[in-house]
């Protein structure tokens, strides 16, 4: 619960959802179960990346999105502690970037989870 955008719902269900984070071998698979990577189209060497697949855990993508949505709407207003949040918000509209947060957040919590560590706020330089 101690990263930006996991409340105490959505750690639950994770950890009623994946008692065993061993079971995967990276954060990108546990975010590909969960259904938050981009779909891929690619060929001839050429990398396409589309839109999330929507295929997997909807519960667990639908908390995880809110969370990020709820990051970014206070990154909107106040400005963010993570500058490539604000960047991104720059560049795509809000849905997208918090998409791209909640692929993240999965991720580190699969690194949490497969370490025992607790998280640690990345410091800004």
């Amino acid at each position: 619960m101690e990263i930006p955008g996991v409340g105490p719902l959505l750690a639950s269900a994770i950890i009623a959802t994946v008692p065993d984070p061993a079971i995967f071998r990276s954060g990108r698979n546990l975010a590909a179960w969960i259904g938050l990577v981009p779909r891929q189209n690619s060929s001839g060497g050429k990398e396409r990346l589309g839109s999330i697949t929507k295929a997997g855990h909807q519960y667990l993508r639908q908390m995880l999105i809110v969370g990020a949505m709820a990051i970014v709407r206070y990154a909107e207003r106040n400005g963010a502690k993570r500058p490539w949040l604000v960047q991104l918000l720059a560049r795509r509209k809000a849905k997208v970037a918090a998409a791209a947060l909640a692929n993240k957040n999965a991720r580190m919590i699969w690194v949490t989870m497969a370490s025992g560590e607790r998280y640690r706020e990345p410091q800004i330089a």
